[in-house]
């Protein structure tokens, strides 16, 4: 019998795990970009120990290992900013991103402050943007930040009600 993936809060000791997967999983999209200097491939540990002290993250796990990863703070304004939504790419496509995604709006939406969720990912980045608009979000913004290179914002607002009180 095969096991199962679980989907917890991470703690301060999954910095390490999160920031290999980390590395891993954005391997592709450095190369699809030509950029190996992105944020996520050059973050430390310091750095991802300091945003894990700052938001919400939520792992994945197979047994003892983190196979995938999300984390998002509310601003100011009220906006849920989802980042780094990562899958191990031998656990990719069979549902596991959605899963997450929707684990981390469900912890928002019971926050008052949380109006709407708002995440990003390049222009050229298919399945990302294939798997945000399958969860209703919709382009608000793109911007370029390099020559062939653009970040499309996302966003969606909150269900009416709480996942707690659909199931």
């Amino acid at each position: 019998m095969g096991m199962s993936v679980t989907i917890s809060a991470a703690t301060a000791q999954d910095a390490e795990q999160i920031l290999k997967l980390q590395y891993l999983c954005y391997q592709s999209e450095a190369e699809l970009y030509g950029d190996y200097s992105i944020e996520p491939l050059t973050q430390t540990l310091d750095d991802l120990r300091a945003e894990l002290g700052r938001s919400h993250a939520l792992v994945a796990r197979l047994g003892d290992e983190v196979v995938a990863s999300v984390r998002a703070a509310v601003d100011e304004a009220g906006t849920a900013r989802i980042a780094k939504l990562i899958v191990h790419p031998r656990m990719q496509r069979h549902g596991l991103g959605g899963r997450l995604l929707d684990a981390i709006e469900g912890y928002f939406a019971g926050e008052p402050a949380a109006k709407r969720f708002q995440l990003f990912t390049g222009h050229r980045s298919e399945g990302n943007l294939r798997l945000y608009r399958s969860h209703g979000y919709a382009p608000v913004a793109t911007e370029q930040v390099a020559p062939g290179f653009a970040l499309v914002t996302l966003q969606k607002e909150p269900a009416a009600q709480s996942f707690a009180a659909s199931a």
